[in-house]
């Protein structure tokens, strides 16, 4: 089989993920640069704990928010911010190796603008089911709630793809199945963490939206409800 010498042996990622992921992996060469005392001088050391202090999604500040009936800009935007956080260097690497793979799955079948909905409204809601649920002092920073609703899509695309194959259409879970199940290890070895519960809501955020955001998903959702009336 040949291909045209202008035709790149890969498809190129969307230039959303590749934002994305520049973010993430640019705040964390920064802050580990600055640990090394190599950019940003003495101050540079505490780079990392200042942003977490800034940027981090707190359950204990939206409980404030909420009895208190403010809403300051700069708390609001910790429901969208914290997935750029990360604990450590190899933290935001995995989260963005993922980001990577998925949003390049997702944004070939759905398009740029389907990555950044499923992105941000699955780390918001993560974030806002992590805090009704979880509470506590413990912030919640990192990708992950946002790269599981990523994984929702693209386990809405293999369920739909499943489907017009004529096979069983929950082997599409297995993916989400098998990362649950390293988590529930991780827990078990090294200590609960309770950030599974934003990961798993972020994964079914981002499954339910895909209905939509699928080509031809909003005309399917407007077929059903005229059928059931």
């Amino acid at each position: 089989m040949t291909h045209p010498h202008n035709e790149p042996p890969l498809n190129p990622l969307p230039p959303v993920v590749i934002a994305l992921f520049l973010v993430i992996v640019g705040l964390e060469v920064a802050f580990n640069l600055g640990a090394r005392g190599l950019v940003g001088g003495p101050q540079a050391v505490g780079w990392r704990l200042g942003t977490l202090e800034r940027f981090a999604f707190s359950a204990e500040i939206f409980d404030w928010m909420r009895e208190s009936g403010r809403w300051p800009i700069e708390h609001v935007m910790r429901f969208v911010s914290y997935p750029f956080v990360h604990a450590s260097f190899t933290h935001a690497l995995f989260a963005g190796v993922m980001l990577l793979a998925l949003g390049k799955m997702v944004g070939e079948a759905m398009g740029s603008f389907a990555v950044l909905l499923i992105f941000f409204v699955s780390a918001a809601g993560g974030a806002l089911v992590y805090a009704l649920t979880v509470g506590g002092s413990t912030p919640l920073i990192g990708a992950f709630p946002a790269v599981y609703g990523l994984i929702g899509g693209f386990t809405y695309l293999l369920w739909l793809r499943l489907g017009q194959l004529g096979e069983k259409q929950v082997r599409a879970f297995t993916l989400i199945g098998f990362l649950l199940a390293i988590q529930l290890i991780f827990g078990l070895l090294f200590g609960a963490n309770a950030e599974w519960v934003a990961d798993l809501a972020g994964f079914a955020i981002g499954f339910v939206m895909s209905t939509i955001l699928v080509p031809g998903g909003w005309a399917r959702l407007v077929d059903r409800l005229r059928q059931r009336n």
